[in-house]
């Protein structure tokens, strides 16, 4: 039975696993390199900080996918609008943990006080992510053509959005 929990310390090792898969193997990513897990370790932290949500979904005691926000951008004028990010070990693939998690990392941000959730896609052929985030209410907002280098190729970045709770309908209670 899946189980989708924040995560901890002990989960860099498969969370820093999981990522270096994607910027190996993937352009769901745009970096080239993969993180060391010290420096998993300080990106977690500073999500962390600012009392964003930082997720695993595990099954059988194994780590299968990872998920977190942060701000959009670090101006306040920003602070209730954050980036989504999601990774999924390749064994996971086709399970539906990739749209739990994601359920789960929404209830998390609105729970934070978020409004507005933003995804930037690398690759527009990226089906899976659009996909999952499509099926849980994002709008594609653009696509920005040839925007990245990675593998010898051009690749687009798509841009999707989604409104959390309230919205933009009232002015925020809380100040994230």
């Amino acid at each position: 039975m899946p189980l989708i929990r924040p995560s901890h310390e002990q989960d860099l090792a498969a969370i820093t696993r999981i990522y270096a898969h994607h910027v190996l193997h993937g352009t769901g990513t745009f970096e080239t390199t993969p993180p060391s897990e010290a420096d998993m370790t300080t990106r977690r932290a500073d999500v962390l900080s600012k009392g964003l949500p930082w997720l695993v979904v595990e099954e059988d005691g194994v780590v299968l996918g990872f998920a977190y926000g942060n701000w959009f951008k670090p101006r306040p004028a920003y602070r209730f609008s954050v980036e989504d990010s999601i990774y999924m070990a390749p064994e996971a693939a086709g399970k539906g943990l990739g749209r739990a998690l994601l359920t789960e990392l929404m209830a998390a941000l609105e729970r934070a006080g978020v409004r507005r959730v933003m995804a930037v896609i690398g690759d527009s052929a990226n089906v899976g992510s659009i996909g999952v985030h499509k099926a849980l209410g994002f709008e594609v907002a653009g696509t920005i053509p040839s925007c990245g280098w990675k593998f010898d190729r051009w690749l687009d970045i798509v841009l999707m959005q989604r409104s959390l709770g309230a919205g933009d309908s009232t002015v925020p209670e809380a100040q994230p």
